[in-house]
């Protein structure tokens, strides 16, 4: 480890005291479901309050790996998000070295999720670099944070993977263990005293558990770090390392102390098994309610939880308090004091965030923005409308502001229906990553956008310059360039009504629904299928983003004024307008100058991003 590296003679000793958390259930309504998404407001009355914790106590030391033993739904998670500050329990208080938790110690715990929340198309190393780089103090230079990540990696034991992609369900990447332990490495970058994991072995065999374990107890008993993690159902080898179990049954304690005291405590209070067993799996049978009383027989008795919850707070309750009551304090204030500061110098500077985000989105999103299938959707779609409008003729107006409201159509929903998914499935690192102070929102949200536009911008001015001059449309370079101009900053706008779509809704599924249906009310109102819109739909053209673009690729192609009616002999013998030639006057002509056009799209451009902006906002980390 680098020598500027946050120091790891900082023991954390973690108490928390009568831990109970309650959970209010809403009525389960549909519609006010998605009005609550979208807006953000609690619109459903609370029916009921439901106890997920009762009053949890206990304590772990430096250099103790503590387990959390319970079936699904007993409360572990939610006990861990207590004990890492990322939840505000109801009742009771978690203390580090007899304190309450601070901005000091929150900035040297590490937490891992239970799932592992990693880019899939990034390599092992490349996962750690970037985190190194935004994680570490801004003190150390790029090379120095480098080697902060190689040595996390020789650690953990990932030399062999560092250049293999994570991956996810749709693309093969490294094995399930090496996963979890790039998970845990996220958080050993900061050198943690206190290190909590949500079910690290969970979707892992026996052998790729026991080695998970290991690499824990090492880091516990040899660094002498604080670890705390859950467990569903370990094996009998990983039991075994476990210094102190924390056992839950429906959110109550039925056991807390050495992991070596556990069969003898309930053997005590007369629950033993009537054969040899893994002592996990015996724990969780009584945790679940079910008690093998003899070989043959398996019965699960109703009161077997409250006996096991009242045999815990008349024998160890009030022992387990009265440790946690002896707490031990910082002794040396000077020295916590010189630790905050270092603490605080791990912030980067929002510069310096910006530039890795930047880069780390380049690497991402290059995999998903030159897809093959999306490249190839794209060449068909231009190559098919160059076939179709093949060398046109000028004169044919209706043919050439069909092709024209076809750019307007294909590059409104395109752009728009693929941003829509940007927010919404970068949810979950995003609050992670935001959770462990890695970036601020603006830095991360300037880098989405700025990363993602220049990228967007490559498939449309290639359908461009493959269908204009297939389509024989005005040949000229500077004509060519204020079109490309014109469409490009149409796909930023579109984009942009994707992102503060996904955003606000934060669902992929509905918010596609509703950009789609957005698009497609802006192409109705577009200008080409209708051009008397009843007065009570005139609005939505005017808040439409295809309508202004359509008018501004014409002005392009014909220009503006009334020698084009004499171009085109819309003018009869006696200088009167052909009927035939109104919808000129609506299209091309228009009530709009140019300047109100681009002012407008201007106005859009920003204002889509900053409602995706103020949308995130709501996100907490």
């Amino acid at each position: 480890m680098t020598n500027n590296q946050p120091p790891s003679s900082f023991p954390i000793h973690l108490h928390f005291l009568d831990i109970s958390y309650k959970l209010k259930i809403h009525q389960n309504n549909t519609t006010n479901g998605l009005i609550r998404t979208m807006f953000g407001r609690d619109t459903e009355p609370v029916i009921q309050e439901r106890n997920i914790l009762n009053g949890i106590t206990g304590t772990v030391r430096p250099g103790e790996l503590m387990a959390v033993l319970g079936p699904s739904g007993s409360g572990k998670s939610t006990l861990l998000n207590a004990l890492a500050g990322r939840l505000s329990v109801t009742t009771g208080e978690v203390l580090a070295n007899g304190r309450k938790l601070n901005k000091m110690v929150l900035k040297r715990t590490g937490f891992v999720t239970q799932d592992d929340v990693l880019y899939p198309h990034l390599t092992v190393r490349e996962t750690l670099v970037f985190c190194a780089l935004l994680r570490l103090p801004k003190s150390l230079s790029r090379r120095e944070k480098t080697e902060v990540a190689d040595s996390v990696i020789s650690e953990l034991g990932l030399s062999k993977c560092e250049d293999t992609i994570i991956g996810n369900t749709f693309i093969r990447g490294v094995s399930g263990g090496e996963r979890k332990r790039v998970s845990i490495a996220h958080e050993m970058l900061v050198n943690p005293s206190l290190l909590i994991l949500d079910e690290p072995t969970s979707g892992l065999d026996s052998t790729a558990a026991h080695r998970l374990v290991s690499t824990l107890g090492g880091l516990a008993h040899q660094k002498g770090k604080t670890v705390v993690t859950s467990v569903h159902q370990p094996s009998s080898r990983v039991f075994q390392m476990f210094d102190t179990v924390l056992v839950l049954s429906e959110g109550s304690c039925i056991y807390f102390g050495k992991g070596s005291d556990a069969m003898r405590y309930f053997e005590s209070v007369d629950f033993r098994p009537s054969f040899p067993m893994n002592p996990a799996d015996f724990l969780l049978d009584l945790a679940n309610g079910v008690w093998q009383q003899d070989s043959t027989t398996e019965k699960e008795r109703p009161n077997v939880k409250q006996l096991l919850i009242s045999s815990y707070n008349d024998m160890l309750a009030q022992k387990v308090k009265d440790t946690c009551f002896d707490t031990t304090r910082v002794k040396n204030d000077k020295e916590a004091k010189k630790y905050r500061i270092k603490c605080d110098d791990i912030v980067n500077t929002w510069c310096n965030q910006f530039v890795v985000l930047i880069q780390r989105s380049l690497k991402e999103r290059k995999h998903e923005t030159f897809n093959p299938l999306r490249v190839f959707q794209v060449m068909a779609a231009s190559l098919l409308a160059g076939f179709m409008w093949w060398h046109s003729d000028f004169r044919d107006i209706q043919d050439r502001l069909g092709l024209l409201f076809f750019f307007s159509i294909f590059w409104g929903v395109f752009p728009s229906f693929n941003a829509v998914f940007a927010f919404p499935q970068d949810r979950a690192v995003f609050t992670k990553e935001r959770a462990s102070g890695m970036y601020s929102l603006s830095s991360y949200f300037m880098a989405r956008i700025v990363g993602d536009a220049p990228m967007e911008l490559i498939l449309p001015t290639m359908f461009l310059s493959i269908t204009y001059w297939m389509c024989g449309l005005k040949p000229e370079l500077g004509s060519f360039v204020l079109t490309l101009l014109v469409l490009l900053a149409y796909v930023l706008v579109s984009q942009g009504l994707g992102f503060a779509v996904g955003a606000i809704i934060m669902d992929a599924k509905r918010a596609s629904t509703v950009v789609t249906v957005i698009m497609l009310a802006f192409v109705l109102t577009g200008g080409y299928y209708v051009h008397k819109v009843p007065s009570f739909m005139a609005w939505i053209k005017y808040v439409s983003s295809t309508f202004y673009s359509y008018r501004l690729l014409i002005r392009v192609q014909y220009g503006q004024g009334r020698n084009i009616w004499y171009l085109l002999g819309c003018f009869d013998q006696y200088g009167g307008k052909h009927g035939s030639c109104k919808f000129i006057e609506d299209d091309i002509e228009g009530q709009l100058s140019t300047s109100w056009c681009i002012g407008i799209l201007l106005v859009m451009f920003f204002g889509y991003r900053l409602l995706a902006y103020l949308a995130l906002r709501r996100i907490k980390a």
